[in-house]
């Protein structure tokens, strides 16, 4: 199959986080034609592929996903979200660009490149998850990382097909990402009568100044490489659903997206001094999704810089902002991290799209980077 095939092959998988559905059968049935050694590992309700080329030399990577989030109301697709049809030369489907759109240009790269490199002086490794969407309870990847860390498995060099670019593909690399510290607030008022305000404690009014406090906080002040840290409210729940009662507590979902100028020890301390301004109760559950990374080194980065500028003519500028990526559970392990795929424009949206001019363009960048990587070593 080609790129396109393969992409609205698993675009019509409704592969949401944290089942991958069958797209690891596809990828498999391309891979294994090429002797790739692959194994498919389960974690929890999760599924992690790994397929290895080689067995000599440094290791590099392709890393990435095949789980989506849900789509949201169908009816106001354009096009159906698992149909993946092709309308003005834009393949329309959820995970065209997030990012099942760049997994199927490597994969295709990766055959363009072993029918003229059969025997590179490099190990070609494509690692997969199921669950980079969703959420920790349902198994991720980093478990699967330290192992194969304490198995002596290193990876040298990790190309992360997250959709990094911006007006053209290939504009835009990230070598690093911020934190991700995440906290479901139990604010416990008093319930009564709303006629009654001195025989209640109103979690909502409490919250409110506080809430304000929470907006304008300065965090820190980032750094070359990373924007301050922000914080944001996703979700509040309140109220008994009568008029007339004052409800006992309120429910609040927030995330910190921190710089490595901030720890997550440290802003969780902060944000509960702010609770201790209320006479309200609280419990809090946090969830550290991601720490903060940055790959100094520049042995990939050159060769990536290298590749697009032989492919559009410029290299890419470096811009580390945006969420998480699946570079997180590689980074600690001392890899070279660098994220390259399609425009982020769309991702997560109504008609998410990639262009078929894009997905040609991502796949003659990953072959160059492969190109280049056989020449350097």
């Amino acid at each position: 199959m080609s790129a396109l095939e393969i992409a609205q092959s698993l675009i019509k998988i409704q592969s949401i986080s944290p089942n991958d559905a069958g797209c690891f059968e596809i990828i498999k049935s391309e891979l294994s034609p090429l002797e790739f050694n692959i194994e498919k590992i389960k974690i929890l309700n999760s599924e992690t592929l790994i397929a290895k080329f080689g067995d000599q030399g440094k290791v590099f990577c392709y890393l990435g996903h095949t789980d989506v989030v849900p789509a949201g109301p169908i009816e106001n697709w354009s096009s159906h979200p698992f149909k993946a049809k092709i309308v003005n030369d834009q393949l329309i489907g959820r995970g065209a660009a997030d990012m099942k759109g760049s997994v199927a240009a490597f994969i295709e790269a990766t055959k363009n490149f072993l029918s003229s490199n059969p025997n590179p002086d490099f190990q070609i490794w494509v690692i997969l998850t199921s669950n980079e969407e969703g959420e920790p309870g349902d198994g991720k990847i980093d478990s699967f990382m330290q192992n194969l860390s304490k198995e002596g498995q290193i990876i040298d060099y990790c190309l992360v097909g997250e959709a990094s670019s911006s007006i053209n593909v290939g504009d835009v690399l990230r070598i690093g990402r911020r934190g991700s510290l995440s906290g479901n607030l139990k604010f416990i008022g008093k319930q009564g009568h709303i006629a009654y305000p001195n025989k209640v404690l109103n979690p909502i009014l409490e919250i409110g100044p506080i809430i304000s406090e929470l907006k304008e906080m300065i965090w820190d002040n980032g750094n070359e490489h990373f924007d301050p840290t922000s914080f944001q409210i996703s979700n509040i729940d309140s109220g008994t659903g009568a008029s007339n009662v004052v409800p006992g507590h309120l429910n609040m979902q927030f995330n910190f997206r921190f710089s490595p100028e901030s720890s997550y020890e440290s802003l969780k301390e902060k944000f509960i001094d702010m609770l201790k301004n209320s006479a309200c109760k609280y419990e809090i559950e946090w969830t550290l999704n991601a720490k903060p990374y940055l790959t100094k080194k520049t042995n990939l980065l050159n060769i990536i810089q290298k590749a697009l500028l032989e492919v559009n003519g410029k290299e890419a500028i470096i811009d580390n902002g945006g969420g998480t990526s699946d570079g997180r559970w590689v980074s600690p392990s001392g890899a070279e991290v660098i994220e390259l795929g399609p425009k982020n424009a769309t991702i997560h949206q109504v008609d998410e799209k990639i262009s078929l001019e894009d997905l040609e363009k991502l796949q003659e960048i990953y072959q160059q980077i492969l190109v280049n990587l056989n020449q350097n070593f």
